[in-house]
C-alpha cells in the first residue's frame, strides 16, 4: 500500500503508526527462515486459532507417566472426516444417490447445517412443498461435521462494516441480538425434535496469556457492549476468577460470554437429517451439482428442475459461486483420549464451557461429553488454488503445534492425542458473510461464515427461506442480507496475501510473549486492518 506520511512521503500503516524497526527486522528474519512454515492459527474465533510456535515433536509433561507416554504413544487417527464423524460411524444415516430427472419446489445444494436448516424451515413454512437436498459427498462432510462444536452468538463478520453498509449502529445491534436469540432458538428446536447433540449451554471463556492480550479483551468487551450485549452477557474476569473456572497457570484474566453452548457437530448433522427425512425431505448423497443455470440443476447422472434453489456450500462454493467470491480457509483440530477424573480435578474444568484465547492466532476448544479435550487452530491456513483438503489428513507439524498449545495450558496433565483432522470454512475478502436471494433467477445463497458457522447456518438458512417466500421478518432486514463483499485477488496474490497475513499475526504473538508487552504489536494492528477485521 502506498501513502504519504509527511513531507518525504514516508509510507505508514493505515492505523497512522509504523512498526518499530526491531519488529520489522524480526518479521523479515522470521519470514525468511524455515520456522515460518510452522505458523498456525486464525484471526477470528469458529467456530478457532492460536499462538504460533516453532515446530517441535509432541511431548507430554515431564512426569514418570509422561515419559512412558512419550515412548509408547501410538500415532493418532488422522483425517477420516474427523473425530465427530468417525465416532458415529455406525449411526450414519443411509441415504441414496440421485439419478435420473426430477422436479421440486425447493432444491438445496449442500448437506451441511445451512442446507439442512433451510430444508427444515421450508417444510415448517409449507409442509406440502417438495424439498430435496443434494450433497456431493455425505451429509456433514464439510465444516458442519468437523467444527469445534461452538453454538455461539458471534455474528459472521465485522459489525462496524455492516453498520456502514446500511442501517447504522442499530442495524448491527439487531444482527447481534438475532445471533444471541439464535443460540437458544437452536437449543429449543433440538429439544422439541428430540435431537441429542450433547448440547449444553455453559458459556465461553476467553483466556488472556499476555498483558497485551488482556488489553485486547478490555477493548473487545467495550465493542460488545457498543453492539448490544449487556454486562451480564459478557464480563471481565481477573486471574483468580478465571482460574476458579479453568485452571490455566499462565492466564492474566479473561472474558466470559453467557450465550454459547457446546455441541457434538456430527450428532447435530445426523439428528437434523433424520428429522428432515421424517418430514418428507429427500436427501441425496454422492450427488454433486455441477451447474445451476436458471431453474435447472445439472448433476453427473441427472437433472433437476426447481422453482427455487438454495446454494449452501460454504467453503466448497467456488464452482457454483465463483472462486474469488469466497475462499476455503483451513482449520485443524485434535481430540485427546478421555482424561482421568484426577486430571479434570487439577484442570478445574468441571463444566461444559467452551474455551479460546486472545492470541492473534488463537485456539478454540471444548470439553466433550465423554471427558476429552477437543482443540483446534489453523495449521496450514490456505491451499493454493482454493484446495479443500479432502477427508482432512493433517500434517504432523500441525498436530504437534496444537498439542503443544494444549500442554502449555495444562503443563502438569499427561494427555494423548486420539484423532487429528482438518476442514475448511468459507471466508470472503473482508470476512463478512451474507445472505442473498435473487427472485428473478430463483437462486439464493447463505455463505461466508468465517468460522462462526453453527449459529450462522441456522440464521442464514432460516433467512433464506423467508426471503424466497416473501415473508418479512426481523431477519430479512438485517445488514448481512444482500451484503456483497469485495472479490478476492487472483492467484498467486491470494495465496501470498493469506499466508503473509497469518504469519504477521504469528510474529506478533511471539513478539508480545517474548517481550511481555502490554500493547498489541503494530504488525498485528496492520494485519487486522488489512484483512478488515478491526472493529
Amino acid at each position: 500500500m502506498r501513502g504519504r506520511g509527511g513531507p518525504r512521503g514516508r509510507r505508514r500503516h493505515r492505523s497512522g503508526t509504523s512498526p518499530l524497526p526491531e519488529e520489522i527486522a524480526a518479521a523479515v528474519l522470521f519470514l525468511a527462515s524455515s520456522e515460518s512454515s510452522y505458523i498456525t492459527g486464525a484471526t477470528r474465533p469458529v467456530d478457532g486459532g492460536h499462538t504460533a510456535f516453532q515446530h517441535r515433536p509432541t511431548r507430554f509433561p515431564d512426569t514418570e507417566e509422561g515419559h512412558d507416554m512419550n515412548a509408547l504413544a501410538a500415532p493418532p487417527r488422522n483425517g477420516e472426516l474427523g473425530f465427530w464423524v468417525a465416532q458415529l460411524a455406525d449411526k450414519k444415516p443411509s441415504l441414496p444417490r440421485f439419478t435420473g430427472r426430477d422436479s421440486v419446489d425447493v432444491a438445496i445444494v449442500g448437506g451441511g447445517y445451512t442446507g439442512l436448516w433451510a430444508a427444515y424451515f421450508a417444510k415448517k413454512l409449507e409442509p406440502s412443498l417438495s424439498v430435496a437436498v443434494f450433497e456431493a459427498e455425505q451429509v456433514g462432510y464439510g465444516a458442519s461435521g468437523r467444527n469445534g462444536g461452538w453454538l455461539s452468538a458471534m455474528p459472521p463478520g465485522n459489525r462496524a462494516t455492516f453498520a456502514r453498509a446500511g442501517g447504522g449502529l442499530e442495524a448491527s445491534r439487531a444482527l447481534q441480538q438475532e445471533f444471541v436469540a439464535g443460540v437458544d432458538a437452536v437449543l429449543d428446536i433440538l429439544e422439541a425434535e428430540g435431537i441429542d447433540a450433547d448440547q449444553h449451554k455453559g458459556g465461553a471463556l476467553v483466556a488472556a496469556h499476555t498483558r497485551a492480550g488482556l488489553g485486547r479483551l478490555v477493548t473487545r468487551r467495550d465493542a460488545e457492549l457498543k453492539y448490544g450485549l449487556t454486562d451480564d452477557e459478557v464480563h471481565l474476569l481477573d486471574r483468580d476468577e478465571f482460574q476458579s473456572r479453568i485452571n490455566i497457570s499462565t492466564v492474566h484474566g479473561g472474558l466470559f460470554y453467557k450465550h454459547c453452548a457446546r455441541i457434538h457437530p456430527a450428532k447435530l448433522v445426523y439428528g437434523l437429517a433424520d428429522t428432515l427425512t421424517s418430514m418428507g425431505v429427500r436427501i441425496y448423497e454422492s450427488s454433486r451439482v455441477d451447474r445451476v443455470e436458471g431453474r435447472t440443476l445439472t448433476l453427473a447422472d441427472g437433472r433437476v428442475t426447481a422453482a427455487k434453489t438454495f446454494i449452501c456450500t460454504e467453503g466448497y462454493s467456488g464452482q457454483l459461486l465463483g472462486r474469488r467470491s469466497l475462499i476455503p480457509v483451513n482449520s485443524s483440530m485434535i481430540v485427546t483420549k478421555p482424561l482421568s477424573e484426577e486430571a479434570w480435578q487439577q484442570i478445574g474444568w468441571d463444566g461444559p464451557q467452551c474455551l479460546n484465547d486472545s492470541a492473534h492466532t488463537f485456539i478454540y476448544s471444548q470439553r466433550t461429553s465423554d471427558g476429552r479435550i477437543a482443540m483446534g487452530g489453523r495449521g496450514v491456513p490456505y491451499r493454493f488454488g482454493s484446495g479443500t483438503g479432502g477427508a482432512g489428513a493433517t500434517a504432523q507439524s500441525t498436530i504437534d503445534l496444537i498439542s503443544h498449545k494444549l500442554s502449555t495450558f495444562f503443563p502438569s496433565i499427561p494427555f494423548e492425542v486420539d484423532h487429528a483432522w482438518s476442514g475448511v470454512l468459507g471466508v470472503t475478502r473482508d470476512w463478512n458473510g451474507g445472505v442473498h436471494w435473487d427472485p428473478a433467477s430463483g437462486i439464493g445463497s447463505s455463505t461466508g461464515y468465517a468460522g462462526h458457522g453453527v449459529t450462522a447456518a441456522y440464521v442464514g438458512g432460516r433467512t433464506l427461506v423467508e426471503l424466497a417466500f416473501e415473508k418479512e421478518t426481523e431477519r430479512t432486514t438485517l445488514p448481512w442480507v444482500g451484503y456483497r463483499a469485495p472479490k478476492w485477488e487472483p492467484e498467486p496474490i491470494r495465496w501470498l496475501g493469506v499466508h503473509a497475513m497469518y504469519r504477521l499475526f504469528g510474529i506478533a504473538d511471539q513478539w508480545e510473549e517474548r517481550r511481555g508487552s502490554s500493547k498489541t504489536s503494530l504488525l498485528a494492528r496492520f494485519g487486522s486492518r488489512l484483512a478488515g477485521l478491526h472493529e
